[in-house]
């Protein structure tokens, strides 16, 4: 069993240092992450081609795809686990790991042999340049090996902040990507292996952390053991995280593939439009840290404050998570209104790409500010078990807004990125309208004396 000190307990103290205290750990281990594929491109860009700066957005964009089924699993890892450890049933909590984890190396498996087959396939309908072709492909297989591990990494980083301890899975992401950038600058700068050696480190420095991470949990006596005999499914608590993970990897999965629409249609204007918006993805990630990180703490605080039945915590937690992440994305939105060059220059010192890009940062930039009320409300409600209200809100936005928003733009103003740029922001706006207004609907009943709160509270302690 882990010591107190080890264990970050989220239903006592102050509302706002709790938050902050577990939610600073999250930015920072989200933002070292993020800068693994910051760093890829931001080498690829200075040591090779623009063929190569194009094969790693579009083959960036393709693994994304598996990243988000295993986000939105890990996030139901974190629910459950957090969950059990809030009702204080630590021997529940760890059945919940083990089969958390067991469930993932079976999923890993079949990712794997997924994307191996079909990576050639979604590189072709994404348009990819045939320039950049080979490069992504190459790319996207050596990437597709390497998810067991991604699976295994993420899987124990969310286990972790559901258990309440989020300064752990920052120290092995920060292991990670020291790792990945003295790999990607041995395999791109110096033996010159382009775009596979940018995969080659990813994948191993997301190995290597995986397995420093196991050892040293069993060195530290974690409350789950990693043995073989540990790794068990419990029929009851795989059907409960199946409940949870399918419906938020099914809308993190249709997001991605809007988004992977847009690479389809921004492909068609050239490798330049190709190379400017696939560096306005990686800044789409930074920007969009403060939020994803809150809300991953929101969620965490709501689960485990619905299993102790404190629901006041919750109520004041939304507020000051999103009050915290509205103001610091705003300082992104204010350096891509003020020097969208500045911010491509630092990927590409190409002109034209720096030319092209810049009309598509400055609109699509205001998404850093409407998506941060998506992202944290959406931590609460998952915390709250609104899984599938949070599924279909994604989905819809992604189906039938901005594909549809998308189509539209590309046939009425064609080769106008600056208008493709307006697409996010918008679908953005109309998300957080709705979502506030469910939001507020249910933090309205958030009270000690609430009937609703009570419900949801019965229902939690009654698994």
């Amino acid at each position: 069993m882990a010591t107190k000190t080890e264990t970050n307990n989220l239903t006592q103290g102050s509302t706002l240092k709790t938050l902050v205290r577990f939610s600073l750990p999250l930015l920072l281990a989200n933002i070292i992450q993020a800068l693994y594929g910051a760093v890829d491109l931001m080498i690829i860009g200075k040591y090779c081609l623009a063929d190569s700066v194009a094969a790693v957005s579009v083959g960036t964009q393709v693994t994304q795809i598996i990243t988000s089924v295993i986000t939105g699993m890990t996030l139901g890892g974190t629910i459950l686990v957090g969950k059990y450890i809030g009702m204080q049933k630590p021997e529940k909590a760890k059945e919940a790991i083990g089969t958390t984890l067991t469930i993932f190396a079976v999923v890993s498996v079949i990712l794997t042999l997924i994307m191996l087959c079909l990576s050639g396939t979604i590189l072709t309908w994404l348009q990819t340049p045939d320039s950049a072709f080979a490069l992504a492909h190459r790319y996207v297989a050596i990437c597709s090996v390497g998810i067991f591990c991604i699976c295994g990494y993420n899987a124990i980083s969310s286990i972790l902040r559901g258990y309440g301890d989020s300064v752990r899975p920052m120290i092995f992401v920060a292991i990670a990507c020291m790792l990945n950038i003295i790999l990607d600058l041995v395999f791109v700068k110096y033996l010159h292996l382009d775009v596979a050696g940018t995969a080659l480190a990813t994948i191993l420095s997301q190995g290597l952390s995986m397995v420093f991470s196991i050892v040293y949990l069993n060195h530290k006596h974690f409350l789950f053991t990693f043995r073989l005999q540990n790794f068990r499914i419990n029929r009851q608590l795989a059907l409960e995280l199946a409940k949870l993970s399918i419906p938020i990897s099914f809308q993190e999965c249709m997001v991605r593939l809007s988004f992977l629409y847009l690479t389809a249609v921004v492909n068609t204007f050239g490798i330049y439009a190709s190379s400017a918006v696939g560096i306005a993805s990686k800044y789409d990630v930074f920007a969009m840290l403060p939020a994803t990180s809150i809300a991953s703490a929101l969620s965490a605080i709501t689960a485990q404050n619905l299993g102790a039945d404190k629901p006041e915590r919750i109520r004041k937690s939304v507020f000051a998570g999103l009050s915290i992440a509205l103001a610091m994305s705003a300082c992104f939105f204010a350096w891509a209104q003020l020097s969208p060059e500045s911010m491509i220059r630092l990927f590409a010192d190409d002109e034209k790409i720096i030319a092209t890009g810049v009309p598509f940062f400055r609109t699509c930039s205001y998404d850093y500010l409407a998506v941060t009320f998506v992202f944290c409300l959406n931590g609460f409600l998952n915390g709250s078990s609104k899984t599938i209200f949070t599924m279909i809100s994604c989905c819809f936005g992604a189906l039938a807004l901005r594909m549809p928003l998308l189509y539209l733009v590309q046939h009425v103003f064609p080769d106008s990125l600056a208008m493709l740029g307006c697409v996010a922001p918008t679908v953005s706006g109309i998300m957080a309208v709705y979502t506030l207004f469910y939001s507020l609907k249910l933090l309205a009943a958030v009270s000690p004396s609430h009937s609703l709160t009570h419900r949801l509270s019965a229902r939690h302690q009654s698994k």
